[in-house]
């Protein structure tokens, strides 16, 4: 590995870890608190700054500020647990039988292919609608197998029926 490609890793690997304590500080009661003391005493200062511009301009500077590094910081986070919550959900659906491995990394999908998977799933919801038990789950291939398996038992127990 270069010495370049070294310091690269080692700068995005500290800015990871900075992220990632900013984003904890930023989400506790102090930094909350740290918040509320700076807008009161803000506030505070109003009347000896006369209420001017330049006084109005400290926290909507302030405030701008923060609130730009605040989207990154909680943007980082969120793509962060999302790929986490992703990459658990494609461990449970790979290690349960039965489920549909095309679940699997479905978040990589194109819109269209995922409105065609919640297609095949509301199709699911409809069949299983016809099932007496409410807490009974299948793959779409599993139950509408089963569905199928049923109607012809349906069928034969009738023409049975009907034949005595």
């Amino acid at each position: 590995m270069t010495g370049t490609k070294r310091r690269t890793m080692g700068f995005g690997r500290a800015l990871e870890i900075f992220a990632r304590r900013a984003t904890e500080w930023t989400g506790s009661s102090w930094a909350f608190g740290s918040a509320v003391a700076i807008v009161v005493v803000w506030a505070v200062t109003g009347p000896y700054f006369g209420f001017s511009d330049t006084w109005q301009l400290v926290i909507n500077t302030g405030t701008t500020i923060v609130t730009f590094l605040m989207v990154f910081l909680i943007q980082r986070a969120q793509n962060k647990d999302s790929l986490a919550i992703h990459l658990k959900l494609n461990e449970i659906v790979a290690a349960l039988e039965g489920a549909s491995n095309r679940l699997i990394s479905v978040e990589d999908l194109t819109e269209d292919e995922i409105h065609l998977l919640r297609q095949h799933y509301q199709r699911l919801v409809k069949i299983a609608g016809h099932e007496e038990s409410l807490t009974r789950s299948h793959s779409i291939e599993e139950a509408e197998a089963r569905h199928r398996f049923k109607t012809r038992q349906r069928r034969q127990r009738q023409a049975t029926e009907e034949a005595s």
